[in-house]
């Protein structure tokens, strides 16, 4: 019997490498389309994510802290690092951007970071901005005065209509102009 060398030894061979080669380039480049595909839905529907406790809230919009203490963050994290410590339970933020649970807030000096949204309460408050203002009985400009308030004071907000806001502080209630107070928005009515 004589051997032979030639078609049938060698290009079967080949052939079936060739064949496997093929199926499994195929398998892995399809592979990774699948997961690329499924890696940008997961990305897609995260960026669209909405937080199911705040669906129908605006942003931007006013809030305070509810603790003491209030870490903020570069990022909406806990594996950001802490930017800034905000220590004043009740101070007036903006609510700027939202993540998951996360709220990128900023205060009244423009510092920035993110914060859970359990650290934040749906009270509001308003800080007395340039200087001293006086507090009305009604909101108008020739009402009787009734407290002074220094520029920095933060008093609870109760309600705008046009161009002022009733506010209250340390059993004083009564009407500031709103150009006078940060933690409004301009054509903001508010009701509390």
């Amino acid at each position: 019997m004589e051997k032979r060398v030639g078609r049938g030894a060698f290009c079967a061979y080949p052939f079936r490498i060739m064949k496997y080669v093929l199926l499994l380039t195929f398998a892995v480049v399809f592979g990774l389309g699948m997961a690329a595909a499924l890696t940008a839905g997961a990305v897609s529907a995260r960026a669209s994510y909405e937080d199911p406790l705040a669906p129908k809230l605006p942003v931007p919009r006013f809030v305070t802290l509810g603790a003491k203490e209030v870490n903020l963050r570069t990022g909406p994290g806990r594996r950001y690092p802490i930017a800034l410590v905000l220590e004043k339970k009740g101070l007036p933020v903006e609510i700027v951007r939202q993540f998951d649970g996360w709220r990128k807030i900023c205060d009244k000096e423009g510092d920035t970071g993110w914060v859970y949204r359990n650290l934040l309460s749906g009270k509001r408050a308003v800080i007395i901005t340039g200087s001293e203002q006086i507090m009305r009985d009604d909101p108008e400009e020739d009402s009787r005065a009734v407290v002074k308030l220094d520029m920095g004071v933060i008093a609870s907000l109760r309600t705008c209509k046009d161009s002022w806001c009733k506010v209250s502080i340390e059993g004083y209630d009564g009407w500031v102009e709103r150009r006078n107070v940060w933690g409004v928005l301009p054509e903001e009515t508010f009701k509390n």
